[in-house]
């Protein structure tokens, strides 16, 4: 007898000891809660989100004692008609000593008056980093509130970099909250359709739930090595109810299908963990192979998508886990439920509704619903095309796919500004009005120089030869006649701040910023020996984290190729579809950005989708599409060439273990889908630009994969292929049987029941708890293994 695997041996114990694996479970999310509160998040620091040229020149400031700091803006202007002075001066220093007062205050400027005159602006700038804006602008907001009622006469508001960071924080904070209210209720539609049981749609939610809850725990120490950037707990939401219902729903269905099997003639236990030797496998090879894929994030060298792919591995890991270990207990125990109805109506002699098969005759189970024959019906409709003309199919179905990847390669990659944040938030409704009055506040660049203490006269003098050249270039924002210079106290760390009235993410800013950088200063600063130069700022941070990831992609993709072939390889010992897996993933991938392009990047669909164009795609997006789809499309390619590769192992022709493979998986690969996607469609919803994207593009790419790709085209690569799919693997070189499984099509619906629907149980040394079990009680008594033969 072939020696049993892990999974299967972890089935067993947990169907064999279904209380103490239940606990277990419960009391390792309970632990891991506990200990994660207990140890507390370890959020990023500033330093943690340095890149380039902009992150250096940061490190130079605050080395030098010049932190930049966030700044708040209270603007104070007339309700209407000409601003009073009087008033207007009261409100001022009414404001001044309030914020002057607080500790998380570091300096408050003189007020500055609009080209108009119409406002007032009263300049705060906070202590401490970026970071610390969530907890130190309340009391700021708190002050303004008090101002406000002080002078009902004027209307007094406040915006800056920390009341629009805590504004978009508290909208994703509800966004989030939606997004799992429409989410829920879909999962538990789309379980009940599957089911057709109440009490079998709350296992797949209750694995998600806990599996997230155990992660949350466990992400918190982890942050302690990996500091969290805030995006770590979205992405373990987000992954661990698609993949927590996925992996349950794998097994589930695997459990129905040898329970039919069986017919009665197996215990729960039994049932469970044959169940487990096939669908087991299959959640645990797919688990590592997005476990192993969400490793490349690394790679990339970014604070945030470290964060990213540290929630995404421990959330998949923990779903993984509990499917294989706690999920066999649950199941044995509805069985053993299940079995204690069937005696009871079969004592008070009443008729027995069985999951299993009328008989050995291999008759169709009763079980069967008009809606599962139905789904076979639909199913064989669909992969008709496939079937009669493969290579047809395949040459159309790849054409459109590229036809859609074609606007991808027009695609402009821009890190997100303030600017493309959601009007929603009264502070960014106030940043329109100071900048409507400030335009030349819209952009800065700060430019840092450090230099001997000695040569702190000439940097100087650079430094203003400098801001004279850019206020007479039409690229940059004419502001005050004196430069905006600040020295340190050692003189030998000078800042200087220049202005621009473009949007942030315009391509006017970019340009401001490369002239700034190549023409500007190595004509004024760089002529003073010695001086080292940085530029920064929002823009600054933007360029050069694009310019970071562009590097880094093309050593992320070919990890994540790499690992696609040898994780395929390594799984069906087949290089053919190592090389087809990964081919099939780049051109999946390259259909969904180019949707996303043909969507967000006009700005046709922004009253569609509610947001406004970047003219360009969120820098983040494609690489986190690139390595979360790769991991992702891993789950189907697992789950539907299992069941191809299972067939053709026990003798079935390649062309009919295809069909049979993917139409027997196809009911649930599609509810898995629908999850899946439901979870991503929802993040459209939200107002977060980069978040839209993100839920966009990974739904395209799931429907694209699960209804295209699984349908068409890898059914029609494998039909085409045939047994050279298998290459260079030995167990498919005997010859195939046509006896069994029939060699011609089969038109009609495909139940996917092991055993039934026209071919024989495995004949492999496959692991059979029923052939066990026959064998065990065949070395007893003699009879009956005369009896079994």
């Amino acid at each position: 007898m072939r020696k049993r695997s892990v999974t299967v041996r972890a089935a067993r114990w947990s169907a064999l000891h279904p209380g103490r694996a239940v606990i277990g479970w419960l009391v390792f999310v309970v632990l891991c809660l506990g200990v994660g509160a207990a140890a507390g998040m370890n959020s990023a620091t500033s330093e943690d989100f340095r890149v380039g040229e902009a992150g250096r020149a940061e490190a130079l400031a605050t080395d030098g004692g010049l932190p930049l700091r966030s700044t708040e803006h209270v603007l104070i202007r007339a309700a209407k008609g000409p601003l009073d002075k009087a008033a207007a001066a009261a409100a001022v220093r009414d404001v001044t000593d309030r914020m002057e007062a607080l500790p998380e205050v570091a300096s408050v400027a003189p007020p500055a008056r609009s080209s108009d005159g119409r406002v007032l602006r009263v300049q705060v700038e906070l202590h401490g980093s970026e970071q610390d804006d969530q907890k130190n602008v309340p009391p700021l907001q708190a002050v303004t509130e008090k101002v406000k009622k002080a002078h009902p006469g004027l209307v007094i508001e406040e915006t800056g970099d920390a009341s629009v960071s805590k504004g978009v924080d508290d909208q994703r904070n509800k966004d989030l909250q939606l997004s799992e209210a429409i989410t829920l209720p879909v999962t538990l539609i789309t379980l009940a359709v599957v089911f057709g049981s109440v009490v079998m749609v709350g296992v797949p939610v209750l694995l998600a739930v806990t599996s997230i809850m155990a992660t949350m725990g466990l992400a918190m120490l982890a942050s302690h090595l990996l500091p969290d950037t805030g995006v770590g707990m979205s992405m373990i939401l987000l992954i661990g109810m698609a993949v927590g219902v996925d992996y349950t729903l794998f097994y589930l269905k695997r459990e129905r299908e040898e329970r039919a099997r069986a017919g009665g003639r197996l215990s729960s236990a039994a049932v469970v963990e044959a169940a487990a030797a096939t669908a087991g496998r299959a959640i645990v090879v797919s688990g590592l192979a997005v476990i192993v894929s969400t490793t490349a994030l690394f790679l990339a060298r970014d604070v945030i998508f470290d964060s990213l792919a540290t929630g995404t591995i421990l959330v998949v890991a923990v779903a993984m886990v509990s499917s294989v270990t706690v999920l066999p207990a649950l199941l044995v125990v509805l069985g053993r439920r299940a079995e204690r109805r069937a005696a009871k109506r079969l004592a008070k002699g009443k008729p027995v509704r069985t999951r299993g098969m009328r008989g050995r005759s291999g008759m169709r189970r009763r079980s069967e619903t008009r809606g599962e024959r139905e789904s076979g019906r639909v199913w064989s409709v669909l992969l008709a095309p496939a079937r009669k003309r493969p290579a047809l199919t395949l040459c159309i179905a790849v054409l459109a796919m590229l036809g859609l990847a074609v606007p991808a390669l027009d695609m402009h990659l821009k890190n997100p500004a303030r600017d493309s944040f959601s009007r929603d938030i009264d502070a960014m409704k106030g940043y329109d009005r100071l900048l409507d009055s400030f335009p030349e506040l819209r952009v800065r660049h700060f430019v840092v120089v450090r230099a001997d203490a000695a040569r702190a006269g000439d940097v100087r003098e650079a430094l203003t030869d400098l801001d004279r050249a850019a206020q007479d270039d039409p690229l940059f924002a004419r502001g005050s006649d004196a430069p905006a210079l600040r020295s340190s106290a050692d003189h030998r760390t000078t800042l200087l701040e220049l202005n621009a009235a473009d949007p942030t993410y315009s391509r006017n800013a970019e340009v401001s910023l490369e002239h700034l950088r190549k023409d500007l200063l190595p004509r004024t600063v760089g002529h003073v020996p010695g001086a080292e130069t940085a530029v920064t700022g929002e823009v600054a941070r933007g360029v050069d984290y694009v310019g970071h990831q562009n590097d880094k992609l093309p050593l992320v993709l070919g990890f994540l190729l790499l690992m696609t072939f040898a994780m395929t390889v390594l799984a069906f010992r087949s290089v053919v579809l190592g090389l087809l897996g990964a081919l099939l993933n780049l051109l999946s991938v390259g259909s969904a950005l180019g949707l996303l392009v043909l969507v967000f990047q006009g700005d046709w669909a922004e009253g569609l989708l509610a947001f406004d164009s970047l003219d360009g795609i969120s820098s983040r997006v494609p690489l986190f599409l690139f390595v979360i789809l790769f991991g992702l499309s891993m789950d189907y390619q697992v789950f539907v060439v299992s069941r191809i590769r299972e067939a053709a192992l026990n003798g079935v022709p390649t062309r009919q273990a295809v069909l049979d493979g993917i139409a027997s998986s196809a009911k649930v690969v599609t509810s898995a889908a629908i999850v899946m996607v439901t979870v991503f469609a929802s993040f459209v919803m939200l107002h977060i630009l980069e978040m839209k994207q993100m839920g966009f593009v990974l739904a395209a790419a799931v429907l694209l994969d699960a209804f295209v790709i699984r349908v068409m085209i890898l059914p029609a690569a494998l039909l085409l292929l045939g047994r050279a799919t298998w290459w260079p693997s030995r167990a498919f070189r005997g010859p195939e049987n046509p006896a069994i499984g029939g060699a011609q099509d089969r038109t009609g619906p495909i139940t996917g029941e092991v055993g039934g629907g026209g071919w024989a149980r495995p004949q492999s040394n496959a692991y059979d708890p029923l052939r066990v079990q026959t064998d065990r009680r065949a070395q007893t008594d003699p009879h009956r293994a005369r009896t079994a033969q």
